[in-house]
């Protein structure tokens, strides 16, 4: 979600001129192709493995968990993102549970990226 600083001039819809806006919907709708046809190797991998009967209705199930997960989380991470109240002070630097995600989020990839 888009905030405004505060006494800003900006109206709510002027997201809509905002590059940054267009770039994260592109980045994030690029992200969830990507990971739905992971999901769907992976799910006709493991259905494969089942008898033939219940090959179709593992897949259906399958795809309709991931997405229902995948939505749930993207509703999750919004809302984290959201919490923007100082939680605690560290060196004269207040953090946020929006900070503290960024934070995570940082040491996690660089942690995948190095092993």
């Amino acid at each position: 979600m888009i905030r405004l600083p505060p006494n800003s001039e900006e109206t709510f819809m002027d997201w809509i001129t905002n590059p940054q806006a267009y770039a994260a919907l592109i980045t994030l709708t690029v992200l969830e192709i990507v990971l739905g046809i992971d999901n769907i190797i992976f799910i006709t991998i493991l259905s494969d493995r089942l008898p033939k009967s219940q090959q179709a209705r593992a897949r259906t199930l399958g795809l309709f968990l991931a997405m229902f997960t995948r939505v749930g989380l993207l509703f999750s991470i919004s809302w984290l993102m959201g919490l923007e109240r100082e939680l605690f002070e560290l060196a004269g630097h207040g953090f946020s549970g929006h900070d503290l995600i960024l934070i995570g989020g940082g040491l996690f990839l660089i942690y995948k990226a190095t092993t």
